[in-house]
């Protein structure tokens, strides 16, 4: 919607207002926010649908997280009704105090639990998780760099990874698991990635030394052991895969339950080896730091499909089979254009 001067008073958005399956979310016209002092305001070109998106739409949650959800999510009805935790896209206009972004800036954000990635324009702080877009990279390869390297650098930060060090990433083919296995890489560390078969080519084209099929063997029941296990999955609690880590090592809980949150702290006591579900908070300078490593070709875009705006409950849908290969990207841009 525009005024007769041209100037757009509305956006296209995905909104749902129920917890529920893909065909919850409609698109809708909403306002445009207007950025406040210290506010960046982003045309979104590209956002991903991500497994939190799923699970946020539809209340899907590790068990016993789910009164601690609520609290972020809404108990009845959606609290934060635009999903999407990243965006990709170009500055707008910017608030009061603003000095590090200007209208024209191609830029990536991590939204986070505000969310609001999937819609034409999105708000976020400029003290927030948001840097300038990589040089050699489109929007849609942008923003695969944010989701899962943001949170993948985060854990990352709870260890010490050098040449030498054994990584394993169990749940290596999707968008936390592609990233963790690049950057672990280029940290020097010597790669082990759990994945289907079907998976193996790609995994090993970002960098993994070794694959493991976990539907022909199960790594915590013999082999070797590793310094760090990075779990994405969700089936790799302590108590299984203890006698996989190192002395020493770690175990970073990408996904974990609240049994397993609450035994953390105890476990890692008691075992001298590091149990943690601590991403910390995503900032500016993770966000650079991945940028840096894609404009130098040692971060690659894992682009499973892409879906327009106008396709978001199909988008929703595949995510939803649990099948997706790194990101699903959703091109937000095209229906500005068709309209």
């Amino acid at each position: 919607m525009t005024t007769t001067t041209g100037i757009r008073l509305a956006m296209t958005a995905a909104v749902y207002r129920h917890f529920g399956a893909p065909d919850v979310v409609r698109l809708e016209q909403l306002p445009i926010p207007a950025p406040g002092p210290g506010d960046v305001l982003i045309r979104v070109h590209a956002s991903t649908v991500s497994v939190a998106d799923h699970r946020a739409r539809s209340r899907d949650i590790p068990a016993g997280l789910g009164p601690l959800a609520a609290v972020g999510l809404g108990v009845f009805r959606p609290s934060r009704r635009i999903l999407g935790m990243d965006a990709a896209g170009v500055v707008e206009a910017v608030g009061a105090g603003v000095t590090r972004f200007a209208p024209g800036d191609r830029v990536i954000a991590m939204t986070g639990g505000a969310f609001g990635g999937h819609a034409e324009y999105v708000r976020v702080p400029e003290d927030g998780a948001i840097a300038r877009a990589p040089e050699k990279m489109s929007f849609e390869e942008a923003v695969t760099l944010v989701f899962g390297g943001v949170t993948a650098h985060g854990f990352f930060r709870n260890v010490t990874i050098g040449s030498g060090t054994t990584v394993l990433v169990n749940g290596a083919s999707g968008a936390v698991g592609t990233a963790a296995v690049q950057l672990a890489k280029e940290l020097g560390a010597d790669v082990t990635a759990v994945t289907s078969g079907a998976n193996a080519e790609l995994v090993t084209s970002l960098g993994a030394d070794r694959v493991i099929d976990y539907t022909k063997q199960d790594f915590a029941a013999s082999g070797p052991s590793f310094d760090v296990i990075v779990e994405c999955v969700g089936n790799a609690p302590f108590d299984r895969v203890s006698a996989a880590i190192n002395p020493g090592g770690a175990l970073l809980l990408i996904i974990a339950d609240l049994r397993g949150m609450l035994r953390s702290r105890g476990q890692s006591r008691r075992s001298g080896k590091l149990v943690t579900f601590d991403v910390g908070k995503p900032a500016a300078e993770d966000l650079a730091y991945l940028v840096s490593l894609a404009d130098a070709g040692r971060f690659r875009a894992v682009i499973d499909r892409s879906y327009d705006l106008s396709d978001i409950v199909e988008a929703h849908r595949y995510v939803d089979t649990g099948r997706k290969r790194g990101n699903v990207v959703l091109r937000v841009a095209a229906v500005r254009d068709e309209q």
